[in-house]
C-alpha cells in the first residue's frame, strides 16, 4: 500500500503540473460491496483496489488519453465486457474492469497466481488482444508519470485531458515516439491501439495468454461462447 500511495501521489503530481485539474480525496476507503464478490467469483478484495476506488477519480478524467476510472460495479453489465478475455491464463470471470479510455478497458486481477495485476482490452471488433498492461498499479501509475516528465503525455488545452503522444500521426506512430522519447516507457501501459504489434504479441506469450486462441479463425467461435456462459452467470446470479 506505501508503494501504491507513493506511485498515485507521484502520478497527481505529474499530472496536476502539466495543468490537469485534480478533485480533492474523496472517503476513506470502504470494503468493496457485496454484489462484487458475487460478481467475480472471489472470497476477497484486495485492499489496494478498495483504497483507488475510495479516492474520487471517477467523477473526472484524469487518465492519459482521457480515461476514467469505474467505479464498483452496480449490476452485472460488467462482465459483459470480459468476453473479451480470450486466451488469458486465468479465470476470465476474476478481474474487475477499473479503467476506461476511448478503444481500450483495463481490468484489476482479483485472484490467483496474476493476482493484482493490470490487463488491458480493445474494444473494436475482430481485436483479439487481452494482454498485461503492468504487472501492479503502481507500475502502472509509475509509467504514467514517468509519461509526463519526459513530455510523452501533455495537456492538451482544448479538451483539458492528459493525451499521449504529439496527435500528428497514428497509433505506431504513437509508439514510436514514446520509445524514442525514453526506452523506458511501456507503451503497452498507455491507451494506444496496438493490434498485431510485435512487442504486443511477444508479451502475450511470456505472460502466458493461449496464442492459439486469438486467430480471427478461432476468437469469434470462443468469444461466443464466454458470452454464453456471462449470460449463463447473469441469469443465475440475478443480475
Amino acid at each position: 500500500m506505501t508503494v501504491l500511495r507513493n506511485a498515485a501521489a507521484g502520478y497527481r503530481a505529474a499530472a496536476t503540473a502539466a495543468g490537469l485539474d485534480w478533485p480533492e480525496p474523496a472517503a476513506p476507503p470502504t470494503a468493496a460491496p457485496e454484489l462484487v464478490h458475487r460478481l467475480f467469483d472471489v472470497d476477497h478484495v484486495a485492499e489496494q483496489l478498495t483504497w483507488l476506488q475510495s479516492q474520487g477519480w471517477d467523477a473526472e478524467r484524469l487518465l492519459p488519453g482521457g480515461g476514467l476510472t469505474l467505479p464498483w460495479p452496480a449490476d452485472g453489465d460488467a462482465l459483459d465486457d470480459l468476453s473479451l478475455s480470450i486466451g488469458v491464463p486465468f479465470p476470465w470471470r476474476q478481474q474487475l474492469p477499473l479503467f476506461h479510455f476511448e478503444y481500450l478497458f483495463f481490468t484489476f486481477v482479483l485472484a490467483g497466481d496474476h493476482e493484482g495485476e493490470i490487463w488491458r482490452y480493445e474494444i473494436p471488433p475482430d481485436t483479439w488482444d487481452a494482454v498485461p498492461a503492468a504487472p501492479s498499479l503502481a507500475a502502472l501509475f509509475s509509467q504514467w508519470t514517468r509519461g509526463i516528465e519526459t513530455g510523452a503525455v501533455r495537456l492538451d488545452p482544448s479538451s483539458g485531458w492528459l493525451m499521449v503522444g504529439s496527435g500528428t500521426g497514428n497509433d505506431y506512430d504513437t509508439i514510436r515516439e514514446l520509445q524514442e522519447l525514453d526506452p523506458g516507457l511501456d507503451p503497452l501501459a498507455f491507451p494506444i491501439s496496438m493490434p498485431n504489434h510485435p512487442l504486443l504479441r511477444a508479451r502475450q506469450a511470456a505472460a502466458g495468454v493461449d496464442t492459439s486462441c486469438v486467430t480471427p479463425e478461432r476468437a469469434p467461435e470462443i468469444m461466443e461462447e464466454l458470452m454464453d456462459e456471462i449470460a449463463a452467470v447473469r441469469g443465475a446470479l440475478g443480475v
